[in-house]
């Protein structure tokens, strides 16, 4: 049987998890509330995982962390940005 699709729903859990802190602060720029070490070392995590899932040709692992490093990128950018 080819459980695949677990990752496929965490995947999209976890992504979508993060979507809403995400838009929250890319619309009110807002980012005093949260850590810069905290979010860059995400970041950064996030990229390795991307990483492994390229090494490993997983597709949920693939798709779901370039959108999550795209948008914990953007948060960063913004801290850096807006403090």
């Amino acid at each position: 049987m080819n459980l695949e699709w677990l990752g496929y729903v965490a995947a999209t859990l976890t992504t979508l998890a993060f979507v809403p802190q995400a838009i929250k602060i890319l619309r009110s720029r807002d980012t005093r509330s949260i850590s810069l070490g905290m979010y860059a070392v995400f970041t950064v995590g996030i990229a390795f995982w991307f990483g492994y899932g390229l090494v490993l040709h997983s597709w949920p692992m693939i798709v779901s962390n370039a959108i999550t490093f795209m948008l914990a990128g953007s948060i960063v950018l913004l801290k850096l940005r807006h403090g």
